[in-house]
């Protein structure tokens, strides 16, 4: 049986990477972050071997141990997270030192090429779960209107601006107007601070927001990913339309999760780029 590296952040993408993994017949390899990954996932690969974020030595020892020479990242790292309480090791400090900036892609670029010294290749996150990319068109029984439309093709530029900068993936629109753009502080907060914001002016919600992928996207790394978990924020902050980058973003229990976007009447589109898309 062929075998295949996993380090494993938070949330489910670890979980169904690896259910999807050995039902390709790899056995998997699986380091986890600690305080990070889910314990399930020892159940379904058997053993995690775990280590702290800032750690990068330890890792990679361990997975040569192994004779890993293919590695997956998936899950979740808040990006604030990078920014208090982590001590990384020497190997980790010398990389920061090298480095231009520290923004996500900067980091995870450097990391993944310290894997490449040990002879350790970063593979697509997506490996294994194409099936879940979001494909072009509308999703949902409900197709975005033109107003919707309209916010959405805002929504795009200026999330994919911002995606640009490495300063988040989120954009929220109402009425022509940009609310909220993500930070640090992830997808759902930056959707709840839209609500907020539209309360606050004693606007009903009803937002539109844009989800996409930094330009010329590395799949390797911190794709933009949904799950059932946001379509109770949308429902939260009463969003109505929801455009995704196709082929770029990942819907976990995509069909769960377009029903319930059906039973509360959000739109859902996959775009490459909206700009052409009909209104």
């Amino acid at each position: 049986m062929l075998k295949l590296g996993l380090i494993a952040g938070s949330g489910r993408f670890p979980l169904l990477f690896a259910e999807e993994a050995r039902r390709m017949h790899m056995e998997v390899c699986a380091l986890g972050i600690k305080g990070l990954t889910d314990p399930a996932l020892e159940k379904m690969v058997g053993k995690v071997q775990y280590f702290k974020l800032g750690q990068l030595d330890k890792p990679i020892k361990a997975l040569r141990e192994e004779g890993i020479t293919q590695v997956v990242m998936a899950g979740k790292v808040q990006h604030a997270s990078l920014f208090g309480g982590i001590m990384p090791d020497l190997r980790a400090a010398k990389l920061l030192t090298r480095l231009p900036d520290r923004r996500t892609d900067t980091i995870l670029k450097a990391v993944a090429n310290e894997f490449s010294k040990d002879g350790i290749e970063l593979l697509p996150s997506s490996t294994y779960l194409s099936h879940l990319l979001v494909t072009e068109g509308v999703l949902t029984s409900r197709k975005p209107h033109a107003a919707e439309i309209a916010d959405i093709k805002l929504g795009w530029r200026a999330a994919k601006a911002l995606a640009g900068f490495d300063i988040g993936q989120t954009v929220v629109v109402k009425d022509g107007a940009v609310i909220a753009v993500e930070g640090m502080e992830g997808t759902d907060a930056c959707i709840l601070r839209a609500r907020d914001i539209a309360n606050s002016q004693g606007k009903h919600p009803q937002l539109a927001v844009v989800k996409v992928g930094k330009p010329n996207q590395d799949m390797r790394f911190d794709i933009p990913v949904l799950g059932l978990d946001s379509i109770a924020v949308f429902s939260q902050a009463r969003v109505c339309a929801l455009a995704l980058e196709a082929g770029s973003a990942i819907i976990f229990d995509k069909d769960a999760f377009l029903q319930q976007a059906d039973e509360k009447k959000i739109a859902i589109v996959g775009y490459k780029n909206p700009e052409g898309a009909p209104s």
